[in-house]
């Protein structure tokens, strides 16, 4: 399964889990406009440290915050490959 699968995946999981309604994911959806809240982004980004083994937003040497899906997937292939 590739990366931006398994991310688009765990968003849909968490809106589930979370009862929210998530927006159409492409790679330009905004993450402000996709339906999920703070919440559900901490527990994506939890469960996919647990799937990867790397949280990006805590090794990254650099502030970064993605704005775009796109962006988001792009953020992990690049700490996945560090």
């Amino acid at each position: 399964m590739g990366l931006q699968t398994m991310i688009f995946e765990q968003f849909e999981q968490v809106a589930r889990d979370q009862e929210k309604k998530l927006a159409r994911l492409t790679p330009d959806t905004v993450l402000l406009d996709s339906g999920l809240d703070s919440l559900c982004f901490a527990i994506i980004v939890a469960r996919l440290e647990d799937e990867l083994g790397v949280d990006p937003f805590i090794s990254a040497e650099d502030v970064f915050f993605p704005v775009t899906l796109g962006e988001f997937v792009k953020f992990y292939e690049n700490a996945a490959a560090a």
